[in-house]
């Protein structure tokens, strides 16, 4: 008993230590990966460059059980709303490698995306964190907002506050609004407060 909770406490450093050595690319970085095929929960196979339209795309890395995940879901729906009506197209990626025969399945990956609704969205498999760490994501949820030239306009948080009645600016949504109308976006960058992603 004594070694299996000196290995998970290991375990657990490890990842920590992994999270804060990874670095988020910096604004105006072009879109890492982009042709990397990833599998959505049709059974189909799309890249962020699929998700493309022409004033942009948000990459939102999250998953299925994260605390702060489920209390952002109604928030993440609105911001996909937002992010169609704005010519922004949207890719959810689940990085969770270490959790693929559990609560981040694919089987479990496709109830969860079906019970929030996600149909103008893929949400797809990032197969051992690979986009995740070219990306330097660390949390769910986490957002990555590239515009028409492929540049990355705005990483961070959907807003102010994980309660959603508390949230003052909403940040994601105002940088769709700014990179939908051409212009820079004015907060470019916030800290994400989430679940840590789960690398193998």
């Amino acid at each position: 008993m004594k070694t299996l909770l000196v290995l998970l406490a290991i375990g657990i450093l490890s990842v920590n230590a992994f999270a804060q050595n990874v670095q988020p690319i910096a604004i105006g970085t072009p879109l890492p990966m982009a042709g990397t095929k990833m599998k959505a929960t049709d059974g189909k196979e799309y890249s962020i460059k699929d998700a493309l339209l022409k004033n942009g795309v948000l990459v939102m890395f999250s998953c299925n059980t994260c605390p702060y995940v489920i209390r952002y879901q109604g928030r993440t729906l609105a911001v996909i709303k937002e992010a169609k009506e704005k010519g922004i197209g949207v890719i959810i990626i689940n990085s969770n490698a270490t959790a693929r025969d559990d609560e981040d399945s694919y089987p479990a990956m496709q109830e969860y995306g079906k019970a929030q609704g996600y149909k103008d969205v893929r949400y797809v498999v990032d197969d051992n964190s690979v986009v995740a760490n070219a990306f330097g994501a660390t949390r769910t949820p986490e957002c990555f907002l590239f515009n028409a030239a492929g540049k990355l306009v705005y990483h961070g948080a959907i807003d102010d506050n994980n309660v959603a009645s508390q949230a003052k600016q909403n940040y994601a949504i105002k940088a769709l609004d700014e990179t939908s109308l051409g212009k820079e976006v004015t907060v470019k960058e916030t800290r994400s407060v989430g679940c840590m992603i789960k690398r193998p």
